[in-house]
């Protein structure tokens, strides 16, 4: 038995000596110390031995065991090793090769149009409302006073989800102004930026999709002069203080009197130029005072209460904000266009 463990521990120190990779130090583990390993095999004819023999087998087989076990030790350390200083060697890093470029992106203009009329009517008091793009034709149009049978109900106009036009994706944020005023306490200053849908051809100027946001306030003692000094405060904001702007009467069912705002053309001063289409001014937004009727639908006494309200397409905004002559551009997301920005 002593010659078969001197060989064993022999045989085991050498192979382990060697080995080069996990794999094979396992094998070699089984091989010797494992339950059926060949040094488990000696132990089990200690049975054999006589009293006075057992106790040096033992220490010895000990011996040999505790020799194995630090060489598995020291031979599984050294492959660990050799591992990870190969991983280090593939990873390298050369620093003195230029890095690549990291290309930015950008905000899209809509984005920086949008934040920028926010703070402006922020900083006035306003609150910033968000609703829903599914909407009821109820809020869309019956409660602005737009009745059954005008043009904007139509099918050609109007994406509707049922024959009945009851629930249609909205062509307005004004809806907002409804859900505003059955919702919130008086007074109210509020705006409603959102997308809004309607069945327009595509084209330079007209999308089927589009952003507008919609504006209004409820108070006591509201009148016509407010609304022009609050969008002339705007518009100057937007596009410098020597922006001139104009009113001009018109129609809208849920306002009266209803009225155009119109700013004098960026490109030609107010001479006149294809982008003002010769007239020196670009309409901006349509605006009035609320409808009494409208006011009442919600509950709110038109003797006591009147208000003023607006909307806008945000498109045409960063349209003119940034000199963009083509709305398609704007959903393109063609990344040259977008990197002006």
């Amino acid at each position: 038995m002593k010659e078969q463990l001197a060989k064993i521990r022999a045989d085991a120190l050498s192979a382990f000596e060697n080995v080069k990779d996990a794999a094979a130090l396992d094998e070699l583990r089984v091989r010797y110390l494992g339950k059926k390993g060949e040094l488990t095999a000696v132990l089990k004819q200690m049975g054999r031995l006589s009293a006075e023999e057992r106790p040096a087998m033992g220490a010895l087989a000990n011996e040999v065991r505790a020799a194995l076990e630090n060489a598995l030790d020291s031979a599984s350390q050294k492959i660990e090793q050799a591992a990870l200083e190969l991983k280090l060697k593939a990873e390298t890093v050369d620093v003195t090769i230029p890095g690549r470029q990291v290309q930015m992106g950008c905000r899209h203009p809509m984005n920086t149009a949008l934040d920028e009329f926010k703070e402006i009517f922020i900083g006035m008091g306003f609150t910033v409302l968000d609703g829903p793009e599914i909407e009821l034709a109820e809020l869309n149009f019956d409660r602005l006073n737009a009745e059954e049978g005008h043009p904007s109900r139509d099918w050609s106009d109007t994406f509707y989800f049922d024959t009945d036009e009851r629930v249609m994706l909205r062509s307005q944020t004004s809806p907002m102004q409804v859900r505003a005023m059955d919702s919130m306490e008086l007074p109210i200053r509020m705006i409603a930026p959102g997308r809004v849908y309607r069945k327009d051809e595509v084209d330079a100027t007209h999308s089927p999709m589009f952003h507008q946001v919609e504006g209004m306030v409820i108070d006591r003692g509201v009148t016509m002069a407010d609304l022009k000094g609050t969008l002339t405060t705007v518009a100057q904001k937007i596009y410098g203080s020597n922006t001139k702007t104009r009113f001009r009467p018109h129609h809208f069912p849920f306002t009266e009197p209803s009225c155009e705002m119109d700013v004098q053309c960026h490109k030609c001063g107010g001479a006149g130029c294809a982008t003002c289409k010769g007239e020196g001014w670009i309409e901006l937004l349509g605006a009035g005072m609320i409808h009494p009727r409208v006011l009442e639908m919600a509950g709110i006494d038109p003797e006591e209460w009147s208000g003023w309200a607006f909307g806008f397409g945000l498109d045409r905004l960063a349209m003119l904000r940034y000199k963009i002559d083509d709305l398609r551009l704007i959903f393109e997301n063609d990344v040259r266009f977008l990197e002006q920005f």
